[in-house]
């Protein structure tokens, strides 16, 4: 078996098969292997998740997640790890996590045992184009032409360029007769035109974002946001990117409404903020504010709301009923995203009805696989993309045979 790319699926299907007695290379078309992993869960590598439901992945075709989620679960993940040596411990909010919490200690265990196996790895080999005769396929690579009877692509797909992601294995599929649905960035930062975000850069805040397009309201996400020179990012950005994108793609008017403090109450805030309305103090609105808000914010905010109260003793009922409205309401419209630059993870790639779920085998080239990012499948932030990817993996090497 040839395997292209020496990522996630990459590595973990050479590992699984190597075991089962099988002879496998690995073509890497960088310099190292396992650099999107080293990147994730800031370097601690968010492995899996306690709850990998079908929620949480996005598809053109859901019953092939299905197909896989129903097959393996985190037990059968964490049994897999454990069986490399790695140990996995779970944070309070499901997220699965290597004991070490060492992104670079998962990657050069694998490539232990990479090593161990006799798995070869070719780095600086990128695949170009492939052909297939005789049942087997020639393979033309920046290294030259090789030959291989079994062929998986797990290349994954353009997100992050500057980790190695790129789009060579989609487009190759594509040439050979299998379809491919379009790629947009996800889990990305997102861009605006607005110029006062750079006023309050740095800024981070518990928001709960909500978004609308076109005026109507399509759903929203709770963490934390970050304020920046180009937009917004954060953890809720992040998890409503996805639904940002596809809006932006359909020339929709996209704008966030971000209520900065979530956990208190429209009515309650009123309440507080009426107890300290004073008829008599000269304490600028701008200082009183800062007893509840960024000070960054604060200008923002008056801003927004248009309140003309430059003191506690002009506070009356209705300038208190524009700033709490700003404060949970405050609106950001978004131009773009920043791109696959900035993106986790991509939408689209090989659509997976030209894939047989039960081998992940091509239903179009005999002997030629497909597993992880690079097939139509991405799943939300916190270790479901990694669980997709390793469960692929599990799910070729269970089923392969070389007389497949």
């Amino acid at each position: 078996m040839t395997i292209v790319g020496a990522g996630a699926s990459g590595l973990i299907s050479a590992i699984l098969l190597s075991r089962k007695g099988h002879s496998v290379t690995i073509l890497e078309r960088q310099k190292k292997a396992g650099k999107k992993i080293l990147a994730s869960g800031n370097g601690k590598c968010n492995i899996g998740n306690r709850s990998p439901t079908i929620a949480h992945y996005h598809s053109d075709n859901p019953p092939f997640v299905k197909a896989l989620l129903d097959r393996y679960d985190t037990a059968d993940v964490i049994k897999l790890f454990g069986s490399l040596g790695i140990h996995i411990a779970e944070s309070k909010d499901g997220k699965l996590f290597p004991m070490s919490l060492q992104a670079s200690s998962v990657v050069e265990i694998l490539l232990y045992e990479i090593e161990i196996l006799g798995v070869e790895i070719v780095y600086d080999c990128e695949l170009l184009a492939i052909s297939q005769e005789d049942e087997l396929f020639t393979l033309d690579t920046t290294q030259g032409q090789m030959i291989s009877s079994h062929l998986l692509i797990a290349s994954g797909s353009e997100a992050s360029p500057q980790l190695g992601g790129n789009r060579s294995g989609i487009d190759i599929a594509s040439t050979i007769g299998h379809n491919t649905i379009p790629s947009m960035p996800s889990l990305v930062q997102l861009t605006t035109d607005e110029k006062w975000v750079s006023r309050v850069s740095g800024v981070k805040v518990e928001s709960l974002v909500k978004l609308y397009a076109n005026g109507e309201y399509i759903t929203q996400r709770e963490g934390d946001i970050l304020f920046t020179d180009y937009g917004i990012s954060g953890l809720a950005i992040l998890d409503i990117s996805r639904s940002v994108g596809e809006h932006l793609a359909t020339y929709s008017y996209c704008e966030l409404s971000i209520d900065i403090a979530p956990h208190i109450t429209k009515e309650q805030l009123t309440q507080i903020f009426l107890s300290y309305a004073d008829p008599k103090s000269e304490k600028p609105i701008d200082i009183w504010l800062m007893g509840f808000v960024n000070k960054k914010l604060i200008s923002i905010i008056k801003e927004q709301s248009k309140c003309r109260a430059k003191l506690l003793s002009q506070l009356n009922r209705k300038e208190i009923n524009k700033l709490i409205y700003t404060i949970k309401n405050l609106k950001l419209s978004i131009s773009n995203t920043r791109g696959f630059k900035g993106a986790e993870v991509a939408t689209g790639g090989v659509d997976t009805r030209d894939v047989d779920p039960q081998t992940m085998q091509s239903k179009i080239v005999k002997n030629l696989y497909f597993t992880g990012e690079i097939l139509d499948i991405d799943g939300d932030r916190g270790g479901f993309n990694f669980h997709f990817a390793w469960t692929s993996a599990m799910r070729l090497a269970d089923h392969f045979t070389i007389q497949a």
